[in-house]
């Protein structure tokens, strides 16, 4: 079986509900943490999902909201549970083409 697993990303939604409704507020309560972010950075950490986040940023966003990390993310199945059945064939690859040259050709 095959279980693909998500998460929706719930900082937008807790700066709300603390009075924060501008990126830019988080700026400088970082760096009073210790977590130098420029206010694009910021942007991006409110605006989308992070693929990546470094302990000391989840840690100082869970200070500044007075959350704790289960309450920024919330894991979700993106897809259900799929089962194969016996004599069912495996799906084939992508096909993926290479062409090799030659230096000087």
């Amino acid at each position: 079986m095959i279980r693909k697993m998500g998460y929706r990303w719930l900082l937008r939604t807790r700066m709300a509900e603390r009075g924060l409704f501008q990126t830019s507020d988080l700026v400088p309560l970082l760096a009073e943490r210790g977590v130098h972010l420029s206010r694009e950075q910021v942007y991006r950490l409110v605006t989308q999902p992070p693929q990546r986040l470094s302990m000391d940023t989840l840690a100082a966003l869970c200070d500044i909201l007075s959350v704790t990390p289960n309450d920024l993310v919330e894991v979700e199945v993106v897809n259900a549970q799929v089962a194969r059945t016996a004599g069912q064939p495996e799906p084939a690859p992508p096909v993926r083409r290479t062409i090799v040259r030659r230096p000087g050709t």
